[in-house]
């Protein structure tokens, strides 16, 4: 089996990073830069679309394989006896949720920011295909799909990981569910909302929408950090 791919910037205590769409961690440099500051930051590239894997055939994916591979990277990257923290927005949020519920051991923190865990809802089925029907709608098309993170996204991980529901024990002292200030109101807000009600952990709201990692980068790893780590220094302003 291959090794799960990884970059690791930084120094501190380890935090594992879980990027959302098909886990291509484009984008998340600004916010890597900031968080590195004060962890070790291990970016996760599950489908390996950074590493050199572009363009090549993907199948459908499972959310057990993606936690798998994480943990995978944590018993590669950790110091005996360590533990890690875990931050996953979207798809890689509901990652984040099945690690922890998988492979809860060496874990010490986790934040799933607006896991689309949208079946959990009372009309879930029905924002479930809206979702899709959205997400679809502005899918690449055409010549050099297969090379496109947003068209693999839609894909192959799109329907599997919306499908997703937390079935399994959490350990709600060592889960954040966040969602961006700016989704309040949205069907995936809700859908936080909801997951951090049903397994009784904190809910934080964090600055910008869906893709705040994107948007404010700066302030949501300051905020992130100040999650993970309350006393911790709230950094540069």
């Amino acid at each position: 089996m291959a090794e799960p791919c990884h970059d690791v910037t930084g120094s501190g205590p380890v935090l594992l990073v879980l990027p959302g769409g098909a886990g291509h961690p484009m984008g998340l440099s600004p916010m890597v830069e900031r968080l590195a500051e004060r962890f070790t930051v291990v970016t996760y590239d599950p489908l390996g679309l950074a590493h050199g894997r572009l363009g090549l055939p993907v199948p459908d994916q499972r959310v057990a394989d993606w936690s798998d591979g994480a943990q995978r990277v944590l018993e590669a990257v950790l110091p005996p006896g360590e533990s890690a923290y875990v931050f996953g927005t979207s798809s890689g949020g509901i990652t984040a949720l099945d690690l922890l519920a998988r492979h809860p051991l060496r874990l010490r923190h986790v934040v799933a920011h607006e896991p689309p865990c949208v079946t959990l809802l009372s009309d879930g089925v029905r924002q479930r295909a809206d979702l899709i029907s959205q997400l679809e709608r502005h899918a690449p098309s055409g010549e050099g799909v297969p090379s496109s993170p947003m068209a693999v996204f839609v894909a192959h991980v799109l329907r599997p990981f919306t499908a997703y529901t937390p079935d399994r024990p959490l350990s709600s002292a060592r889960l954040t569910v966040a969602a961006g200030s700016d989704s309040c109101g949205q069907v995936l807000y809700r859908t936080a909302e909801l997951v951090a009600e049903r397994v009784a952990s904190p809910f934080v709201e964090f600055p910008g929408g869906h893709l705040g990692t994107l948007e404010h980068p700066v302030e949501f790893a300051d905020r992130l950090a100040e999650t993970l780590v309350p006393e911790a220094p709230q950094g540069h302003r």
